[in-house]
């Protein structure tokens, strides 16, 4: 067995907002039930607060479907033609931003001991990344050794899986920037300040004392992150933020 992510990042048409959410939890949720290896879906929102604030945002929505699966090219495509029911009904907008990508995950979620795993995420950022050629394997030894435990333990972050673009993908298929895929998961109702810290720590100028090893060469300047909330099923994030650390060096109890 094998873990796969696709991600469909869209826009909804105008004013179908609510249709779309009444979709994916309803008729779309019971469509996924037929799917073999499929193991969690769920959807979320672009959020104000982002790391990158000077790089468009071009999606205000994402989902995101998990699988395990023996054979990828059997499962994965059947995929399609549930997302395209959503196409057919005109709730995707028609502005040439809708992009569907799949990738073969490293690993499932690794995480810190800010998790909170009987809770739901809050949220979501994704990196869609490179790492510099001839410079893959310092670049995940980066990644799994120094800067995933560095992320997971920042206030509010509280996980991270990775994972390469598949030779597997979905019709349409488009061009795609980010042949690695990071996903981080969050449980704060502070992303101001889950992303403040964690580009304090960065800077060697957290509260907390904790400073961040500078970034690997290894990594590509060719990387967009966004930050999205959840919006889908029936559980939500209660409130606070995840931390295992001392939150009063940043004013919260």
């Amino acid at each position: 067995m094998a873990l796969y992510t696709t991600i469909h990042l869209h826009n909804v048409a105008a004013g179908r907002d609510a249709e779309y959410a009444s979709w994916f939890d309803g008729a779309h949720r019971k469509a996924l039930a037929g799917l073999r290896g499929l193991t969690a879906a769920d959807r979320y929102e672009v959020t104000p607060e982002q790391i990158m604030r000077d790089i468009p945002q071009p999606w205000r929505y994402l989902s995101i479907y998990d699988f395990d699966l023996p054979d990828p090219a059997l499962d994965v495509p059947a995929l399609g033609p549930l997302i395209a029911d959503a196409r057919d009904r005109g709730l995707i907008a028609d502005d040439e931003t809708e992009k569907i990508y799949t990738y073969r995950m490293y690993s499932d979620w690794k995480g810190s001991d800010n998790w909170r795993r009987d809770e739901p995420l809050s949220g979501v950022s994704i990196i869609l990344g490179n790492y510099v050629p001839g410079r893959a394997a310092e670049y995940h030894k980066w990644y799994d050794e120094v800067h995933s435990v560095e992320v997971i333990n920042v206030p509010g972050h509280v996980a991270m899986k990775r994972g390469e673009l598949s030779s597997v993908q979905i019709e349409p298929r488009h061009y795609c920037p980010g042949d690695q895929l990071i996903l981080c998961a969050q449980q704060t109702d502070d992303l101001n300040l889950t992303i403040g810290d964690f580009s304090a720590r960065a800077g060697g100028r957290s509260p907390s004392g904790i400073a961040m090893q500078p970034r690997s060469a290894s990594g590509s300047v060719a990387r967009t992150v966004h930050y999205f909330r959840k919006v889908s099923g029936e559980k939500f994030w209660p409130g606070g933020i995840a931390y295992a650390g001392d939150l009063s060096v940043y004013g919260r109890g």
